[in-house]
């Protein structure tokens, strides 16, 4: 298990927002647990990625931990040219690399869960709704977010989808801050 500070960050690099990447979206499939160690090496390689990762806690024995975690597991995703895409695989860290035919759609999913992580908000994972309330969030930090209401036994979330990996992520929302879309 990694230190925190040995973690690598969410965005590279870190101070570039993901719709500034130059190149196309892959989706990089991982072999198994090599999520943050394929960070480091496109770190290295300097090939832009987006890997969201949450904190999670666990107690054992009475102690706690906590971990970070690539909140959809096995997946990263890397922007850049055909040279990089060769780089990528030669990590030898990838099971697979997926090809994005909708550029566009991916990036606007993927800026969804860039905002809501530099917002603060807690994303947790989630599973994936194919049929819901498609809603929008109106007003505060999180504005202008697109998903799927759904309700638990505590609280109210909104789930934010990646479409092509058949996955998903949900943060708190207050019910007075959103609106139903008309689709």
């Amino acid at each position: 298990m990694l230190k925190p500070d040995e973690n690598p960050p969410v965005i590279w690099p870190e101070e570039k927002s993901i719709c500034d990447f130059a190149g196309l979206w892959w989706v990089a499939h991982t072999k198994s647990r090599n999520e943050k160690a394929l960070a480091h090496d496109l770190i290295r390689k300097d090939i832009s990625y987006f890997l969201p990762m949450n904190w999670k806690v666990q107690r054992r024995m009475g102690r706690k931990t906590r971990s970070l975690l690539p909140l959809f597991s096995g997946y990263l995703f890397f922007c850049g040219d055909e040279n990089q895409r060769v780089e990528v695989l030669r990590t030898n860290r990838v099971a697979n690399l997926i090809e994005v035919k909708d550029q566009q759609k991916l990036l606007e999913d993927l800026l969804q869960v860039e905002q809501a992580f530099r917002a603060g908000a807690t994303l947790v994972p989630h599973r994936y709704i194919k049929a819901g309330q498609r809603c929008q969030v109106t007003t505060g930090p999180l504005a202008d977010l697109q998903g799927i209401v759904v309700r638990t036994k505590t609280d109210t979330r909104l789930v934010l989808q990646i479409n092509m990996l058949g996955q998903a992520a949900s943060v708190e929302i207050d019910t007075d801050v959103i609106e139903i879309i008309d689709n």
